[in-house]
C-alpha cells in the first residue's frame, strides 16, 4: 500500500459561526478545498466526514449532509466518522486507508462540529458522553471537571503546576492572535493566566477558563490524492509517518495521568519516520486544557513523566524556542469544534510546510508532528507530515 498525499484544504474561522448548521458549514469548505487542489468535483472517488454531533443538534446522518450543501458532489460515495475529540483524524486516516487499499484516487475529507446552536449549559453533557458515562457521566463540571479531577492527580503526585499551566494558556494565546482562522484572537498575559477573577474564573478544581479550550462552531477540509494523481498537482505534503493507539476508556482501569495510549502513538510514529522527536521543527497538539498540553509534553518524548511542566517553564515550546508547540494557538485560542479539530491541525501543519502560514509561520519548516486524541487520551492519532513539492 502507498499512502495518500495532501494536496489540498480549507478552513473556516473557527468561533461562533453564522452558519445555522454542519450543512451550511461544511458548505463553506467542500469546493474550495478542492479548487485549492486543482481538483474538480467528478473526480472525487469518496467523501469522509467527521462529525461528533451526539446532541448539538436534531440532524444527523452527517455524511449525506455534504452534497446537499454542495449538489456538485451528489453520487459520490460518503461515511461519517465519530471517535470523540479525534474524530477529524478518524475520517483523515479512513480516507488515507482508502486511498491506499487501491479503492479509490482522491478523497474528501471534511470535518465539522456547530457547537452553539444549544445552550451552554447542555454543552457539558454532551461532551460528557465521550467519557466512561457509568462511572464518569455525573462528572460536577463535565469534561473540564475530568480534568479538573486529572490536574489535581497531577499536582498531588508533582507539586501545584498552576503557573506552568497558566503558562502554556499564554503562549497559545500570544500564538492565537497571529492566526486569521482562530476563535479568540486576544493574547492575555501570564499575571491573567495565573490569577483566578471574575474574568477568569476557576471552572473546576484548580483549572481556570483560561485553562480550557473555547466551544467552536468551524469546519476544515483536506483533499487527498494518490501519487500518481499528486504528482499532476501543485502541492503535495506526505504522511511520513501516521499511527494510531487505542487505550481503556474509563479513567478507573488506568492511571490517567500517565497518557499511556499518547506515549505509545508517539513512539509508533517517529518510529515509522525514522525521527527523533528533536528532528520536527513544530507540533499541533490536543490541548483541549491545559494540563493536556503538558502531559503530552511527556507523552512526546520532550520530559520524562511528572516533569513537563519544565518544558513551557525552560521556553522549549515556544515560537521562539527548540519546537514551537501548537504555533497556530492550538485548541486553547484556536478553538475546538470536536468534529473539525483533527482536520484542522492536519490543515495547519500542511500550511507551516508549504510555506503559507503568515504571520505563525515557523522558519524553515520541514518536519511537522500532529498530535489528537478523542476522551482522556483514549483514541490517539499521530502524523508526521513532510512537504514532497
Amino acid at each position: 500500500m502507498t499512502d495518500p498525499l495532501i494536496v489540498g484544504w480549507a478552513h473556516t474561522k473557527f468561533g461562533k459561526a453564522e452558519a445555522p448548521d454542519t450543512m451550511a458549514l461544511m458548505a463553506e469548505v467542500a469546493l474550495p478545498a478542492l479548487e485549492h487542489a486543482g481538483i474538480a468535483p467528478d473526480a472525487v472517488d469518496g467523501i469522509f466526514t467527521g462529525v461528533y454531533n451526539n446532541g448539538f443538534q436534531r440532524q444527523d446522518f452527517q455524511g449525506a449532509l455534504v452534497a446537499m450543501g454542495s449538489p456538485e458532489l451528489a453520487g459520490v460515495p460518503f461515511m461519517r466518522t465519530e471517535n470523540a475529540c479525534a474524530t477529524g483524524s478518524a475520517a483523515l486516516y479512513a480516507a488515507a486507508d482508502f486511498i491506499a487499499s487501491g479503492r479509490g484516487k482522491v478523497a474528501l475529507v471534511i470535518g465539522a462540529e456547530k457547537m452553539t446552536a444549544i445552550p451552554i449549559a447542555d454543552v457539558g453533557g454532551v461532551l460528557l458522553s465521550a467519557s466512561f458515562v457509568a462511572e464518569e457521566g455525573d462528572t460536577p463540571g463535565g469534561f473540564a471537571g475530568v480534568f479538573g479531577r486529572i490536574t489535581d492527580s497531577y499536582f498531588q503526585r508533582n507539586g501545584d503546576r498552576s503557573e506552568e499551566l497558566a503558562m502554556i494558556a499564554a503562549k497559545n494565546h500570544e500564538n492565537g492572535t497571529r492566526n486569521p482562522y482562530a476563535h479568540m484572537q486576544k493574547a492575555f498575559d501570564l499575571a491573567f493566566c495565573n490569577t483566578p477573577s471574575d474574568k477568569n474564573p476557576l471552572v473546576a478544581g484548580p483549572l481556570r477558563r483560561t485553562d480550557c479550550s473555547l466551544v467552536s462552531d468551524g469546519a476544515a477540509a483536506i483533499v487527498l490524492a494518490a501519487p500518481e494523481v499528486a504528482e499532476t498537482l501543485t502541492r503535495a505534503i506526505r504522511f511520513r509517518a501516521r499511527a494510531q493507539v487505542g487505550d481503556m476508556l474509563a479513567l478507573s482501569r488506568r492511571d490517567p495521568t500517565e497518557f499511556a495510549g499518547a506515549h505509545r502513538v508517539w513512539g509508533k510514529a517517529l518510529d515509522q519516520a525514522g525521527l527523533a522527536i528533536s528532528d520536527l521543527s513544530l507540533v499541533e497538539t490536543h490541548d483541549c486544557f491545559t494540563t493536556a498540553e503538558m502531559i503530552e509534553y511527556e507523552a512526546m518524548g520532550l520530559a520524562p513523566r511528572g516533569q513537563g511542566w519544565r518544558v513551557i517553564r525552560e521556553g522549549t515550546t515556544r515560537m521562539d524556542g527548540a519546537l514551537p508547540v501548537n504555533p497556530s494557538g492550538g485548541l486553547k485560542s484556536r478553538g475546538h469544534p470536536i468534529g473539525a479539530t483533527g482536520v484542522s491541525q492536519h490543515v495547519m501543519a500542511a500550511m507551516q510546510l508549504t510555506g503559507d502560514a503568515g504571520a505563525m509561520q515557523v522558519p524553515g519548516a520541514t518536519l511537522a508532528g500532529v498530535f489528537n486524541m478523542g476522551g482522556t487520551a483514549v483514541a490517539n492519532y499521530c502524523s508526521i507530515l513532510e512537504r514532497e513539492k
